[in-house]
Order: C-alpha cells, then structure tokens, then sequence
C-alpha cells in the first residue's frame, strides 16, 4: 500500500458524506481516522476496507455516543497493563459494562458493514 493512498484515504474519511457526517459530528476525527486506521491495517488496505470500515466506525457512533466509546476503548487499552494495574481496567463492573457495550456495537457494525 503505497502512502497516497493512505492520504488520500485519510482526508476521504474525515470529509465523509453527510449521512456519515451526522452519524459521527459528536465523534472527533482524530477518534474515527484512528479507528479506520486500526481497522483497515486488520482487514486490508484496500479500497473495499476503507469502505468497511468508515461504515463501522458510522454504525458505531449512531449506536454509542463519544463519551461512552472513549471510555471502552480506555477500559480495554488500560485492560492490557499486567499486574495489579490492569486489574481495575478488566475486572471492574464498570469496565467490563462499557467493554460489553463497545462488542455489541463492534457486532452491529460487522453484520451491516462487512
């Protein structure tokens, strides 16, 4: 995959349609660039993942609003600390709420875009 593309790709996703626009206004595009960004390196640096991906981070927004994705996304990063630090951030009610919420959301995604 060369660099333009990814460019390219890059300003696509933070100019959206409006549909997409609406979904994600409350959503940063620092959050939706990153989150295509890991999404398109898991599934291909095509043009079809693009497309998947910019719909799943769409799904996800009309489905969680930014605080509550943010806070999953901290819950499962701090998670993968080892020892006592991550503990907190897996086995807390709160994190294992906000994560649980997260892989619905995540699972929506798939089944529409995918």
């Amino acid at each position: 995959m060369n660099i333009g593309f990814i460019r390219i790709a890059i300003c696509f996703v933070s100019l959206g349609s409006a549909g997409a626009a609406l979904a994600t206004e409350h959503y940063p595009s620092v959050a939706i660039v990153e989150y295509v960004g890991g999404c398109m390196k898991a599934n291909g640096e095509t043009r079809k993942a693009l497309n998947s991906c910019s719909c799943s981070i769409d799904v996800i927004a009309s489905i969680i609003p930014y605080d509550r994705y943010e806070a999953a996304e901290t819950f499962r990063s701090m998670g993968l600390e080892t020892g006592e630090r991550g503990v907190l951030f897996r086995q807390g009610a709160a994190a294992k709420n906000a994560i649980s919420e997260l892989r619905r959301a995540q699972a929506e995604a798939d089944v529409r875009c995918f």
